[in-house]
């Protein structure tokens, strides 16, 4: 009876390992069905955005043959590096790309310093008012910028008359908004600080505090050694906005710097190419990639720093 009884557990345990091992090849089965379905979705993904950028490279290198050949669609059949030199030559480069690139970096660096010190303030300290001047700060980015612009114009018109030093058409303007929290999507810049620094224990500051440190030193020994990321990813944004930034630029700055987004204008008409629409349409977008090739070079160099302050900043709402 006893063998009986042994026999029979033996062939249960192999009932159970085989049943077990069909398991595990339906999971490893579904596994490999949901990890091909993901790859799938971020392929498209990632195809709907690059596809803008792939038909631009695509247009840029054709010539006005390949443009009106119904039969081409993406590779052309004469490739040409002529719509690239007439672009340059429009566009004025190498002298309005290094305008650009100056101007951008002198708002961003503004920008992300009055907004590390407004979002900070914000977080820490509790002061009269602090309510209403967060309520002014969203109202201010939920306002459209053409509503702002005519009593921004008639204040520094204001001021030129004043002070007698010539606001319009300069970069005056633009650098006295980022300084005063006023610049391209400054808003959302000092959020981006404001909920930072909510993520740091207020324990560090007191700890600084006892050491005998003072606001600022706290503001600088504590909050920016702990930010360098979050600082990174909100000069960029900055910098990107700014860059991208024609509408407020063309009033205020006007003709005073020849910036290289702005003079993309020049390509909306036949009169850049001299020859047609369709010659233009192949400038255009050489143009166009001109223009946004600063920008992803930048991306590229930092693109690692970028993303870790990405996820240190909350932004991803985690």
């Amino acid at each position: 009876m006893a063998n009986k009884d042994t026999s029979a557990k033996k062939i249960d345990l192999s009932a159970i390992k085989k049943i077990n091992f069909a398991k595990l090849k339906k999971l490893k089965g579904v596994a490999i069905i949901s990890k091909v379905a993901i790859y799938f979705v971020l392929i498209c993904i990632g195809f709907i955005f690059l596809e803008p950028i792939f038909e631009m490279i695509s247009k840029a290198i054709m010539t006005s043959k390949d443009l009106i050949d119904p039969a081409i669609s993406w590779i052309p059949k004469h490739a040409t590096l002529d719509n690239f030199k007439n672009a340059i030559s429009t566009l004025n480069i190498p002298t309005s790309l290094i305008n650009s690139i100056l101007f951008s970096a002198v708002l961003a660096i503004a920008q992300t310093a009055v907004s590390a010190m407004t979002g900070f303030a914000l977080s820490r300290y509790t002061f009269k008012g602090h309510n209403f001047w967060f309520v002014m700060l969203i109202l201010a980015f939920i306002l459209p910028v053409p509503l702002l612009t005519v009593p921004r114009i008639m204040l520094f018109g204001t001021l030129e008359s004043a002070i007698g030093i010539k606001m319009i058409n300069t970069a005056i303007p633009q650098i006295l908004m980022a300084l005063l929290g006023q610049g391209t999507y400054s808003t959302m810049l000092i959020l981006i600080f404001y909920n930072f620094f909510n993520m740091i224990p207020k324990s560090l500051d007191e700890a600084a505090m006892i050491d005998g440190a003072g606001s600022f030193k706290v503001f600088y020994h504590v909050a920016i050694r702990l930010s360098i990321s979050t600082i990174l990813v909100v000069f960029l944004f900055s910098f990107v906005f700014n860059w991208n930034e024609t509408y407020t630029t063309n009033i205020m700055l006007g003709d005073a710097l020849e910036l290289l987004p702005g003079k993309l204008a020049l390509f909306d008409n036949g009169a850049a190419s001299g020859t047609g629409n369709v010659v233009n349409e192949a400038n255009r977008m050489a143009a166009t990639l001109m223009a946004i090739a600063p920008l992803l070079v930048l991306y590229a160099l930092v693109q690692k720093q970028f993303i870790e302050g990405i996820e240190n900043t909350g932004i991803t709402g985690e």
